[in-house]
């Protein structure tokens, strides 16, 4: 089987040299990578090394090769187009259709998804050129990655740096394993919760559970991939930023609540795949507890949380809005889900077993998704992304 045909395009920024990496892991995983790097870029990192980890030739002009036509010829076999980085002039001239050079003619040519991973200077991103810019690329069906907020050049910080060529990746391999062209979440805002939420007890200890966040990293990365705006609301999970996504780090249940709520003020759709605490203690030492010699420890009274997934399903911040639950469930799966999605009033709810060596911390998940219209959607046991790209599916038929 052929390998999968990438064009890297690497644009003049000093991110450049990180696409190095990205291109490693490109070829590393099967692809046949080609690198089309702008005269700009070839000032950060030379031809030469793009020639020896593609092991293709490299070239910024029309004219090179002419006989073999590669303006036209680069575009028309690519599976996928990435340029990382991408910065505000390339981003102008693809959205306005210039053709000057290798890289922007590839551009035109390419009837495969095209993704760009951006990264300037802050008041570059946010100035209303590059704003509408990226907005008409989203608007013909290119995913444009939101950049990272970091250190940039020189003393600056702020949002505009390039994301992790690990998580770019990620987003790239999702891309082509849709194979189609056009992101069918362009233009929505999503909200994902992850992880699990901690109710401290006194400066060292809580209330926890085993939620790893993995699962709904996973949604946000699919997400992302399929061109929407991406909030990801994430308690407590010791996991890498998913590229293009914003990420709201929380603590308790009553944090989460509150970021949740202000993320869904303008959503199209709400996940909430974090595992939340259903109660916290009603008093907090502001000192470590400590063990008393002969003596049992006081007990520790509970106060309920606030129950977000019936909040939000119930109260509706726009119309239209899709609201999906998860829940885990240690026995009587099915029954107690089909409870719980009548109880709670959403309109998806992922149901699967849990248990020590089921489900948290692992890359695997299986579960039923259960629909308010009375739908029962079976995910085979595999990796968390496909159980992802199911419940993505499901969503955005509701909101068609």
């Amino acid at each position: 089987m052929d390998k999968p045909k990438v064009v890297l395009g690497v644009s003049g920024g000093i991110a450049a040299y990180k696409a190095c990496e990205l291109l490693r892991r490109l070829t590393e995983s099967g692809h046949d990578v080609r690198v089309v790097p702008t005269a700009s870029a070839l000032h950060f990192v030379g031809a030469a090394t793009w020639s020896a980890l593609s092991g293709h030739p490299v070239s910024t002009e029309v004219w090179d090769d002419v006989h073999e036509v590669p303006h036209v010829r680069i575009g028309q076999h690519a599976d996928l187009v990435v340029v990382a980085p991408a910065t505000a002039d390339l981003l102008a001239k693809a959205a306005h259709g210039l053709a000057d050079d290798l890289l922007t003619n590839t551009l035109l040519t390419a009837r495969c998804p095209v993704v760009f991973a951006p990264a300037m200077h802050t008041e570059m991103w946010e100035h209303p050129a590059t704003q509408e810019n990226v907005a008409t690329l989203r608007r013909r069906g290119a995913v444009v990655v939101e950049p990272a907020v970091g250190r940039l050049t020189g003393v600056d910080t702020g949002k505009g740096r390039l994301p992790d060529p690990a998580e770019i990746f990620e987003i790239c391999r999702r891309v082509l394993a849709r194979g189609v062209r056009e992101p069918d979440l362009t233009g929505r805002h999503v909200v994902v919760s992850a992880g699990g939420t901690r109710e401290p007890l006194d400066p060292v200890r809580f209330l926890g559970n085993r939620s790893s966040g993995k699962q709904g990293y996973a949604l946000a990365r699919t997400a992302a991939a399929r061109g929407a705006r991406v909030t990801l609301v994430a308690a407590n999970a010791a996991l890498p930023d998913p590229a293009g996504v914003d990420v709201v780090p929380v603590g308790t249940a009553v944090q989460l609540r509150e970021a949740v709520l202000k993320a869904a003020a303008d959503a199209d759709a709400v996940v909430m795949a974090a595992a939340v605490a259903d109660f916290r203690p009603a008093n907090y030492a502001t000192g470590k507890i400590k063990k008393k010699d002969g003596q049992d420890p006081d007990p520790v009274v509970l106060l309920r949380n606030p129950d977000i997934l019936a909040e939000i399903s119930a109260e509706r911040a726009r119309p239209g809005q899709v609201v999906v639950g998860f829940a885990a469930e240690t026995d009587d799966v099915l029954a107690n889900g089909r409870a719980k999605l009548r109880r709670k009033g959403c309109d998806l709810l992922v149901v699967n077993e849990v248990g020590e060596r089921k489900t948290f911390g692992s890359e695997e998940n299986e579960a039923v998704v259960l629909g308010a219209d009375g739908s029962e959607t079976p995910v085979p046991y595999g990796p968390k992304e496909a159980l992802a790209e199911i419940v993505w599916d499901l969503v955005t038929r509701r909101l068609e």
